[in-house]
């Protein structure tokens, strides 16, 4: 039995993606992975992640919460939910999202992190 403790913070993650107006770090828990994005005003995953990866959906199933600021997620089939600060959120594989006003929007992703913004 593995009894010790793991401390780390988002200051120094294990890894991060970054990208236009946005970025994605990750750190590694034992077998979980927890992300942490922030994304500025004006960013959209379908102009600034989607299309590098070659994809109009995130195809990606995410848990999370949003820390601050605001953002949509818009489903294929064209349903679209509003996340907030406080907010915690289940958003499966088919969506586009995008931040709402002009301050920038931070979530915590505890389902999803590993395969999110990944290459390859």
């Amino acid at each position: 039995m593995n009894l010790d403790v793991i401390l780390k913070r988002f200051d120094q993650p294990d890894e991060v993606r970054e990208f236009d107006k946005g970025r994605f770090e990750l750190v590694h828990m034992g077998k979980m992975t927890i992300g942490r994005a922030t994304y500025q005003p004006g960013w959209k995953w379908s102009v600034h992640v989607g299309a590098a990866l070659g994809q109009q959906s995130c195809m990606v199933e995410h848990v999370g919460m949003v820390v601050a600021g605001a953002a949509a997620a818009g489903m294929d089939d064209g349903r679209v939910i509003e996340m907030r600060g406080g907010d915690l959120f289940y958003i499966p594989p088919g969506h586009d999202s995008w931040v709402i006003g002009d301050e920038p929007y931070v979530s915590l992703h505890f389902m999803g992190a590993e395969d999110y913004a990944a290459k390859g």
